[in-house]
């Protein structure tokens, strides 16, 4: 979908979203990749969350205010991020929210930190969704900033736990992208593999350059020549697509572990190759048991954006807990709202969320899928969807995993 689509679509809803024109608006800044390889993870997330906003909305707003999501084209670029995100706090915008990409997130912690050093009263909050280095809530970790997805660490335990089952796995290859994020996916593989599985052998660790690489061909062939049972990647976006086509070509069959193998377009890309084959880990799939009201969501996302799939299920919990803790809090104003969300709980529609207090890192459970044709809900318009493998349901509890963090809060 192109970038000008991507506009009406989300104009669309924010005229449904802002009828009560008597009401306030509430504007929450998007800053993410809405153009380039990686506009396609942008702007699936960007209508998620506009649609939360209007269901948000519909039930008369945030303490009375409308949501408005403004959008903000970062190209995955942390300083191009740096630019917008102080276009929107000049126009008055005091929610921050940002996903692709840790270089980026890590760049917006910064800044909103010494933005809200410097202007006590016009305070910023930072709601992450989907960059997920460690350090955000460990040694990083910010009373300005609130994360709604899963770390690596959490996420790699899930994927571990599963491979430490699997006998017939004895070498594993690591490839991932040149920054942050797949540096700490590479070192959270390693030691959790030498714990649970000290027996293993890791046959490659690869980073490649973000969202550059064409054709991961010859990546694909090194991981063949490997003879690795199985390849661990916290690839996303176009990365994620192009690197399961490239095994798809070359008849590559074994177990691809993913963060975001549902990336747009990496099932189609594979077929029935990824039956089996392909696998994630996230805080929810389309196919569990759920609500008629959860598969009435599903379904409006679907007819909303038939160019997209419901995957950004955080992107919904991250807005109702905001709205169910400004309402607690009996402001919108970014100072209460943080307290408010710290050890708040939301019951979403895959179980609990809870907003650890400690690190503002929420906790919930995580589930491991791979691609079948038996699903009620398919993606990428194919016949394929994500089905949860046998044993593949994490509790929060075990999800969970420890932090280094010491906060510095507010008076």
């Amino acid at each position: 979908m192109t970038l000008k689509k991507t506009a009406a679509l989300a104009a669309a809803v924010s005229v449904a979203a802002l009828s009560a024109a008597s009401a306030d608006t509430l504007k929450m800044a998007f800053i993410d990749p809405l153009s380039g390889p990686m506009g396609t993870s942008g702007e699936a997330a960007y209508v998620s969350f506009q649609l939360a906003a209007e269901h948000i909305n519909e039930n008369g707003g945030v303490n009375g205010d409308m949501i408005e999501i403004v959008g903000y084209d970062n190209k995955v670029s942390p300083q191009e991020s740096l630019v917008q995100l102080q276009k929107a706090i000049d126009s008055g915008i005091r929610y921050i929210i940002q996903g692709n990409g840790s270089s980026v997130a890590a760049a917006i912690i910064d800044a909103v930190n010494k933005h809200n050093a410097r202007n006590p009263g016009d305070e910023v909050l930072f709601f992450n969704y989907a960059a997920v280095t460690p350090d955000f809530t460990n040694e990083m970790c910010s009373f300005w900033h609130f994360r709604f997805d899963a770390h690596a660490d959490m996420k790699m335990n899930a994927i571990t736990d599963w491979i430490a089952k699997r006998d017939d796995i004895k070498k594993v290859y690591l490839i991932g992208q040149d920054y942050i994020f797949g540096e700490a996916v590479a070192a959270a593989a390693e030691s959790q593999l030498s714990e649970k599985r000290p027996d293993i052998e890791i046959v490659g660790n690869e980073l490649h350059p973000l969202a550059k690489v064409k054709d991961f061909t010859p990546y694909v062939q090194k991981i063949i020549s490997s003879d690795a049972d199985a390849v661990i990647t916290g690839n996303w976006g176009s990365d994620m697509t192009l690197l399961v086509k490239a095994a798809a070509d070359a008849g590559h069959d074994v177990p691809y572990l993913t963060f975001y193998g549902g990336s747009l377009g990496a099932v189609a890309a594979l077929g029935d190759g990824a039956v089996d084959t392909l696998y994630q880990v996230t805080e929810g799939i389309t196919n569990l048991d759920a609500s008629d009201e959860q598969y009435a969501l599903i379904e409006e996302y679907k007819e909303r954006f038939p160019d997209y799939d419901y995957y950004y299920h955080r992107a919904f919990v991250a807005l109702h807990m905001f709205d169910e803790a400004a309402e607690r809090a009996g402001s919108n104003d970014p100072i209460p709202v943080a307290k408010a969300l710290e050890g708040a709980t939301y019951e979403g529609a895959y179980g609990t969320v809870t907003m650890r207090a400690e690190d503002h890192q929420a906790q919930q459970p995580l589930y491991i899928s791979t691609v079948s044709r038996d699903v009620k809900y398919t993606v990428d318009n194919s016949e394929w969807g994500w089905k949860l493998v046998e044993g593949g349901e994490i509790p929060a509890e075990a999800a969970m995993a420890e932090t280094t963090c010491e906060m510095e809060r507010p008076e």
